[in-house]
């Protein structure tokens, strides 16, 4: 439902949800291109995330569509299963976030290690850079990650030798300087005239200005580039790999657009996200988005910020913003045609860049270099492979990490040099430190009692408690003095 508005509120997100479309038309356009689908159907998910999305509960002001960091993901699924069957892809990613949702599953996805999100967001910037490079230049780009890199020496010498190549390839080029030279403007003109689309409509004009014979984005039409799943297409469920590309949809979607509304929230003092709404408002979306044959959606964090920082001060703003996409979508769809398709890779490299965190890796180096390690390995995971094995490695060694630090274990030895030895543990023993622990207390003379007090332990686990009670029994048959042990394991012991 939306909400009964003032004058002043009515104008505020009026005017909200025309920057907002004209930041998400350029971005809508390319993530579709880029995904190897119909230009259109980046269209229908930004329509359907501002339209169903936006009146539904959850987060008022974050704004829903296609994002950059699916783009591989979905370009993967379309290339190994076809492009019928991303309908069920999406169709079952938003069912499982709608029952994620209802069981109230939303605020367990801000557990989701930030080290493993922001290297699952560099390995998509990474792969966005490497992989439009090579549209930039109207050139096909090689299948896997470690092929893009190792290609371009050869992009270059492609570039070099086809003046064609290298004219689309400057278009790209001057569209990434747009984008950046852009925000140094002065405030009233970039903020009237969004980045992405000053830059996307410059190269259009230069393109038709000095008549350039480059490709242009394909044009089908709205209605005709609908593709709804069939009931046979239903049938790939049973693949175990398109299973695997579903729960990477909703894990990735899921967490991407439950991060977005934690940061949204940071840039106004309005109403809070309740984040198992927002995660069932985002299931539906995708399951309509599904039903339709479209793209996947995430909440936009681009999209989103433009939307607060414009003055949006109710949920009317991001529906009327996909009232604007779908009123361009039906009756300007020639309009795509004269869009240079190295525009728009100009403008996923310069999203890409913005993925990878630059800026940041020095400083959490210094400060956290397990995390570091963590965002690291998950983005060259990524590169290296795919989406979801590249995520999944990331998660299994945030969890690795995690129990490392966990079980921690100081041991204190006492020697008096003639009375029996003290030895006192603290903290949490498990089996990741039983080898520091076994060749602590193996070193200690045998010939002198030995005080083994375990009081000081938080965690002790099933390994250690057997070691340490197996070490005690060795000890006192080979030595001539006994170990006396205070705590868990004396008790066991006895």
């Amino acid at each position: 439902m939306l909400p009964k508005l003032s004058p002043a509120v009515w104008q505020r997100d009026f005017t909200a949800s025309l920057v907002v479309f004209l930041v998400a038309l350029p971005l809508c356009v390319g993530v579709a291109v880029a995904s190897g689908v119909p230009a259109e159907l980046g269209l229908i998910t930004g329509i359907v995330g501002g339209i169903v999305v936006g009146v539904l509960p959850g987060s008022s002001l974050q704004v829903s569509g296609p994002a950059a960091g699916l783009t591989v993901l979905v370009y993967e699924a379309v290339q190994t299963h076809g492009i019928t069957a991303l309908g069920v892809i999406v169709l079952a990613s938003g069912v499982i976030q709608l029952v994620l949702g209802f069981l109230k599953f939303g605020r367990w996805f801000r557990a989701i290690s930030v080290a493993v999100v922001q290297g699952m967001l560099a390995g998509i910037g990474l792969v966005l850079i490497f992989g439009q490079a090579y549209a930039m230049g109207d050139l096909k780009a090689p299948k896997s990650g470690l092929e893009k890199i190792a290609g371009l020496p050869g992009l270059v010498g492609d570039l070099a030798a086809d003046s064609k190549a290298l004219t689309a390839f400057a278009v790209g080029a001057g569209t990434i300087a747009v984008l950046v030279l852009w925000k140094k403007l002065p405030e009233r003109v970039s903020r009237v005239l969004p980045a992405p689309l000053a830059a996307v409509a410059l190269a259009t004009g230069a393109t038709a200005v000095f008549s350039l014979s480059i490709a242009k984005v394909k044009v089908q039409g709205l209605f005709e580039s609908i593709q709804p799943p069939g009931l046979g297409d239903f049938a790939e469920l049973g693949n175990v790999a398109l299973l695997g590309t579903v729960v990477a949809f909703t894990l990735i979607a899921s967490a991407e657009s439950l991060f977005s509304a934690a940061a949204v929230d940071r840039l106004h003092d309005g109403p809070r996200t309740d984040y198992d709404k927002e995660l069932m408002a985002q299931g539906a979306g995708n399951a309509v988005c599904g039903v339709l044959g479209a793209l996947p959606m995430t909440a936009v964090i681009v999209r989103s910020s433009a939307n607060v920082h414009a003055g949006a001060r109710t949920k009317v703003s991001r529906v009327l913003h996909g009232v604007w996409l779908l009123l361009f979508a039906a009756l300007f769809p020639a309009a795509l045609g004269v869009i240079p398709v190295a525009a728009l890779a100009g403008v996923l490299v310069h999203a890409g860049c913005k993925l990878v965190p630059f800026r940041d890796l020095v400083p959490l180096w210094r400060e956290h270099r397990g995390e570091a390690v963590v965002l690291a390995v998950t983005a060259v995971a990524i590169v290296a492979t795919n989406m979801f094995e590249g995520v999944v490695a990331g998660l299994l060694l945030a969890v690795a990490k995690t129990a490392w630090e966990t079980s921690r274990v100081h041991i204190r030895v006492k020697d008096g040099g003639t009375d029996a030895i003290h030895v006192r543990l603290t903290g949490n023993a498990t089996f990741l430190r039983l080898p520091h622990i076994l060749d602590t207390l193996e070193a200690l003379p045998k010939d002198r009692p030995i005080d083994l007090d375990l009081s000081g332990l938080r965690h002790l686990d099933h390994a250690c408690q057997s070691a340490l009670t197996n070490w005690s029994a060795r000890h006192n048959q080979e030595g001539t003095e006994p170990v006396r042990m205070r705590g868990e394991v004396a008790a066991m012991a006895d």
